[in-house]
């Protein structure tokens, strides 16, 4: 079977340029990615952002830290909050505020006024999201080409690509929607991934939009999920069209509690319907929903890949290297670690 991953995994490395991250991919013993939009749009050219005026001052957080690698509470965990204790759960009330604490302004004081400094920043970066709008309309698929080349001469397929940059919503243009799919088709994927929508009419009409883009491209759309990944979270997307499929992590499946049976009983109920899927070992919420190396977990990481293995089903495991990395160490070299782990137990068949 097929071991992958998603290049999001290199997040923390200093050096995100396409090139470099064919070089993290191949010493991690990989051969088979789901490609983010950051290296590919760094290789074709993609306009510079605007300096924010805090990042000189030492005040901004580095590539990646939106969703940095944690390991506490489903979401992070809250700083400060009551601790989880493995075996007991979190405290009451700490579970549906898991990843909150991002509201600032402790103490309740009034804000400061933006410096000029800070104004003009901003509206730098309103200018730069109109450019890079813009950009990403009408580039040529050249650089996607050559960048697809350049991976499958040094062994690297792209079975999917994951644009986090293109927001999906009712406003997004039919422009952005045929950037993401022509983008998956010049690198080579068979399917684009993006995070499954809310219920609701909004997220139903982006269900529909994504397909009618799908078919028109003869690309699948694969709907990842997080805390909301359930045996019946996909339903919706799958009556809608043929051309929805699933990118289900079943790391986080199991840190949601395993909603409706356990990751093997969803595997063989909705494996016809599966594109990828991202592979981590995850912790029950009742052992405090941790991100943890794999095979240390509730994750069933073994079974998952022993199950896959016997039924040839065909499509790719991929590794998400989500959990905290020990000091002295690298995203690259966890990786290859989660690597040697899979393969390993597709050995011990």
């Amino acid at each position: 079977m097929q071991i992958g991953v998603i290049t999001y995994s290199y997040r923390q490395m200093p050096d995100q340029s396409a090139e470099t991250t064919l070089k993290y991919i191949l010493d991690s013993g990989i051969n088979a990615v789901e490609l983010m939009d950051t290296p590919a749009e760094l290789f074709a050219g993609r306009p510079a952002a605007p300096q924010n005026p805090a990042a000189r001052q030492g005040g901004a957080g580095g590539a990646g830290g939106a969703r940095a690698a944690g390991g506490g509470l489903p979401g992070g965990g809250r700083a400060g909050g009551t601790p989880c204790v493995p075996g007991q759960g979190p405290a009451p009330g700490e579970g549906a505020r898991a990843g909150g604490g991002g509201r600032g302004g402790a103490g309740g004081g009034q804000r400061a006024e933006p410096t000029p400094e800070q104004l003009a920043f901003q509206q730098a970066q309103q200018q730069y999201q109109v450019d890079l709008k813009k950009w990403r309309t009408t580039v040529s698929m050249d650089k996607w080409k050559a960048l697809k080349k350049m991976y499958n001469d040094a062994g690297v397929t792209m079975y999917a690509y994951k644009s986090d940059a293109v927001p999906k919503n009712a406003n997004t243009t039919d422009e952005e929607y045929e950037y993401i799919f022509t983008c998956a088709a010049a690198v080579g994927a068979n399917h684009t991934t993006m995070e499954l929508p809310n219920p609701g009419e909004a997220g139903t009409a982006t269900l529909k939009r994504m397909a009618q883009f799908a078919e028109k491209h003869k690309i699948y759309v694969a709907f990842h999920t997080h805390g909301q990944g359930s045996m019946t979270a996909f339903d919706e997307a799958m009556a809608i069209s043929k051309w929805n499929m699933m990118n289900v992590d079943l790391g986080h499946y199991v840190a949601a509690g395993n909603v409706g049976g356990t990751p093997l009983q969803f595997l063989e109920k909705h494996h016809a319907r599966i594109a990828s899927f991202h592979l981590k070992d995850r912790n029950l919420p009742i052992n405090c929903g941790t991100t943890v190396p794999f095979g240390t977990g509730d994750g069933q990481i073994k079974e998952i890949l022993q199950l896959v293995k016997k039924n040839k089903w065909t499509f790719p495991a991929t590794i998400e290297l989500e959990y905290a990395i020990p000091q002295g160490s690298d995203a690259v070299q966890e990786t290859r670690k989660c690597v040697e782990y899979a393969r390993a137990c597709l050995v011990e068949m």
